[in-house]
């Protein structure tokens, strides 16, 4: 069976493609964004194997 660790972190707008490269390098997947409402930031998901 297969375990997975998850994170949460904030995605900056404008610079969304290396922060999602940086934690893909990192063995993350992006599992989903989520809006943060208005004047707040979104939150990405993630999730990888855990070992």
């Amino acid at each position: 069976m297969s375990k997975w660790e998850y994170t949460i972190t904030p995605l900056m707008l404008h610079q969304e493609g290396p922060i999602l490269n940086n934690w893909g390098d990192e063995g993350w997947e992006l599992v989903t964004v989520i809006s943060g409402g208005e004047g707040k930031l979104p939150m990405a998901y993630f999730k990888r194997p855990k070992n």
